[in-house]
């Protein structure tokens, strides 16, 4: 068994649509953040589900690991070969199979993205509503269980996916789940996948739950002191019942690198971003209230829109302000890492983790999703600097501790890939033996997406 001898296979149907060129592979090998580059052996481009049951086989025949590729913006190393093989690029798997607007779902493949979705839902009144920030494929926000800014009324993909198709191990092609809104019919498969990380199986297919547009949306900004005046307007919000479909927290150096980068004009104070929808009226009056306990709570500088150019503006500041804390040091690279706690602890565990990042020789600014208790910090290192990024592992760390000590997840979203799996004995216990008992029925010879996710050795 060799990969050489699985490529020569690939290739005698792939033709030209299975590459080993050196550009293809190093930018197949690239991650966002700060893993150093693992170039594949060879990159597929298949087109249809039958096509990657083939390409699985041929591969499991030699033992050659099979990586799934979106578009390559996960944050924890999660699609990168680093034992060799073959990158699956669902490049060309991007359609949008069927669009059930009465039942208020979609069936895509994995690699339309989730604007093009919304692009084509457009004139359906439907749209589907999680954002990760990047322009993922849906494909691979189902295999690392993303959600991102509109979570707190929306959801993440374990509730936005109903259905899933899926290449296996021995190429074999199950369905799970239906277009059905709900089902008591054995074990959850479609669970099972989202989230797996493409260590289960290959996503080919997916049925998407769909929300209405909404008839109206504002949007609104406010300035804190500090993080507990801010956690403390967004529980009160929370428990007077008024429906935010997006709060956004930034600290004081993201708001400062925001202002360089988008030239937001924002006071350089910790902020919180917010986002109604709802009728005209209602959301008038829910960012109207909104200001009202902010400013009992220390808020300042609250001022709201209902014009779409001034919502689209803020949203593509929030978007861009991985890129804007990047170029407060120009040509570093940022350890991007993220945890989730009860938002009840989230005020003590931002402000530890903003004194663990003072007391340190390193730029950390941090944003999250303060509606549901998830927040990043952005370490900036170096790109050759081995004490920086011991230095960046080690307060990454401590965040992951903090979060486990106040009842949190080590990542809320970003996923585990090869980044966190020293972290997950310490969140699941003998339950992460339990997820390797799966891995190892399911894939016997570890050749989907190995040395990720699970514990070592369990192929």
């Amino acid at each position: 068994m060799s990969i050489p001898d699985a490529l020569d296979g690939l290739s005698s149907f792939l033709g030209n649509r299975l590459s080993r060129s050196k550009g293809d592979l190093a930018a197949h090998g690239q991650s966002e953040s700060h893993f150093p580059p693992c170039p594949p052996d060879a990159v597929a481009w298949p087109e249809t589900t039958e096509e990657v049951a083939r390409i699985v086989s041929l591969c499991a025949a030699q033992g050659c690991p099979v990586v799934g590729w979106g578009a390559g913006t996960s944050l924890e190393g999660h699609a990168q070969a680093v034992r060799g093989g073959v990158v699956v690029d669902f490049a060309r798997m991007d359609k949008v199979l069927q669009i059930n607007a009465e039942d208020m779902n979609a069936v895509v493949q994995p690699g339309l993205t989730r604007e093009a979705l919304n692009t084509e839902l457009r004139a359906t009144g439907l749209f589907f509503p999680i954002d990760p920030g990047a322009n993922a494929s849906l494909g691979g926000m189902a295999s690392t269980r993303a959600s991102g800014t509109t979570a707190v009324r929306y959801g993440t993909m374990r509730e936005g996916v109903m259905g899933l198709q899926v290449v296996l191990a021995d190429g074999r092609v199950i369905r799970t789940g239906s277009r059905a809104r709900k089902s008591s019919a054995g074990y959850d498969l479609t669970a099972l996948f989202v989230g797996a990380e493409g260590t289960l199986g290959l996503i080919t297919e997916l049925t998407l739950r769909l929300h209405g547009q909404p008839e109206a949306v504002s949007a609104a900004v406010c300035a804190f002191g500090g993080m507990d005046g801010a956690v403390a307007a967004v529980i009160e919000t929370i428990q007077t019942g008024i429906p935010m479909a997006r709060i956004e927290f930034l600290d004081t150096a993201t708001v400062r690198a925001v202002n360089a980068y988008s030239n937001a004009g924002l006071p350089e104070q910790a902020h919180l971003l917010i986002e109604f929808h709802g009728s005209p009226a209602a959301v008038a009056e829910q960012a109207a209230r909104f200001g009202e306990i902010a400013g009992e709570h220390g808020g300042a500088h609250f001022r709201w829109s209902d014009r779409e150019e001034d919502r689209r503006a803020l949203w593509d500041m929030r978007h861009k302000a991985y890129y804007a804390c990047l170029a407060l040091r120009p040509g570093a690279r940022a350890l991007v890492t993220d945890i989730c706690v009860p938002i009840s602890a989230l005020a003590q565990a931002v402000n530890e983790t903003a004194a663990d990042i003072a007391a340190s020789p390193l730029m950390g600014p941090i944003l999250g999703h303060v509606g549901d208790g998830n927040f990043h910090a952005v370490l900036l290192v170096a790109p050759d600097d081995a004490g920086e990024l011991a230095e960046a592992k080690a307060l990454a760390q401590r965040m992951a501790e903090r979060a486990l000590r106040l009842g949190g997840t080590i990542t809320g979203e970003h996923g585990v890939g090869m980044g966190k799996t020293g972290l997950m004995r310490a969140e699941h216990g003998d339950g992460w033996d339990v997820m390797g008992e799966l891995k190892r029925a399911l894939d016997p010879t570890d050749i989907l997406n190995p040395g990720k996710l699970v514990p070592p050795g369990n192929g």
